[in-house]
């Protein structure tokens, strides 16, 4: 199974020579990868999903009905080809999985978003790669291969230093801060990490607010050097 929810351009495998991006299957990807984050539930510390405790529950609430309220959306296993073939994928081990989200066909825009690298791969080359290998063919030109996007967006929240920090490596621009972007309801039982402020009096305990960082990489700017950048970071990530 592929859920590829309303994606307005072609779908294909994207790859260098360490790490491939695959349309993430269901029933190849979805069992390894729950059983990978399952005994780390920080992974999912900054999303609005999960963590999940079953193959069942991830493949209803993340590869379905979420894609099925927010448009534009198709998700890739990151497979890391410095690694033996495995039952996920016959060039690699899998390493992740990451997502095109919000995706116009009408203003030629993305977000890449749904972002988990599994805890073996943390300060790897997979995340630099993988998000590049995402960046290049959206804001590549149609003549290269690409889709030759104007604008693609990074959201994270305003405390996962994590994720601001590859984006920043990556060339992401900061254009703002959305404050109270996102509620997680019962966020402490489920691990979240919230912005570290109150709720208004009389909210639910456990509830968290979360504060989402913008940060964007628009066509001129990859045309004026964020290419070249982005080809750099991925050369020499270890």
């Amino acid at each position: 199974m592929t859920d590829q929810h309303a994606f307005p351009f072609p779908v294909r495998e994207l790859a260098n020579d360490r790490v491939k991006l695959t349309p993430f299957l269901a029933e190849r990807h979805a069992g390894a990868f729950v059983s990978s984050c399952a005994p780390h539930p920080e992974l999912y510390a900054h999303m609005p999903l999960g963590p999940f405790t079953t193959t069942s529950e991830f493949i209803e609430k993340f590869l379905v009905e979420w894609p099925q309220k927010v448009s534009g959306w198709v998700t890739f296993a990151v497979i890391d080809k410095t690694l033996p073939p495995s039952a996920e994928d016959d060039e690699g081990g899998l390493a992740g999985m990451m997502s095109y989200i919000r995706t116009s066909g009408a203003h030629l825009s993305t977000e890449i978003g749904g972002v988990v690298t599994l805890p073996a791969y943390h300060r790897t080359h997979v995340t630099s790669n993988a998000a590049g290998l995402l960046m290049q063919y959206a804001l590549n030109g149609v003549e290269d291969g690409g889709l030759g996007l104007r604008r693609v967006e990074w959201l994270t929240s305003s405390v996962n230093t994590a994720s601001l920090r590859v984006a920043e490596r990556l060339g992401f621009r900061r254009d703002g801060v959305f404050r109270w972007h996102y509620l997680y309801l019962d966020g402490a039982k489920n691990h979240k990490i919230g912005n570290g402020r109150a709720l208004p009096p009389g909210s639910p305990e456990g509830h968290l607010g979360r504060d989402t960082v913008v940060l964007s990489v628009c066509w001129d700017d990859w045309e004026e050097g964020v290419k070249e950048k982005v080809e750099a970071v991925m050369a020499r990530t270890k």
